[in-house]
């Protein structure tokens, strides 16, 4: 079920379901996350933020239904950070929290793909 808060962060809840948002979209940022990841929790208001003030598709999935999105993109920890451009993972951090102008930095890497 695809879901989208008031400052547009996107809920899917399958690969498929992001495989949609890819698809469709330039610039996207997942956040993969758990239901109980307090630092997960922490980052949902910086992601409204990273939503406002970017271009990008801002997406949280939680892959619990969903658990070969794990092994296609390798992550390891949560919160995991996903930067796509055109469809193809770009970028990623799984560093933890990470503070709003840091985020939009991330997000508006001017790298593409491969670089």
């Amino acid at each position: 079920m695809d879901t989208t808060t008031e400052h547009g962060v996107r809920t899917v809840e399958t690969r498929d379901e992001l495989d949609d948002v890819l698809a469709t979209t330039d610039r996207v940022l997942a956040m993969v996350r758990t239901s109980g990841c307090t630092i997960c929790r922490s980052m949902e208001p910086i992601l409204d933020i990273a939503a406002k003030a970017t271009d990008a598709t801002v997406v949280v999935f939680n892959p619990k239904r969903d658990l070969d999105a794990v092994d296609a993109f390798d992550v390891r920890s949560v919160p995991t950070l996903l930067l796509f451009v055109d469809g193809t993972l770009l970028d990623r951090r799984a560093d933890g929290f990470v503070p709003a102008e840091e985020l939009i930095e991330f997000v508006e890497s001017e790298s593409e793909p491969g670089t």
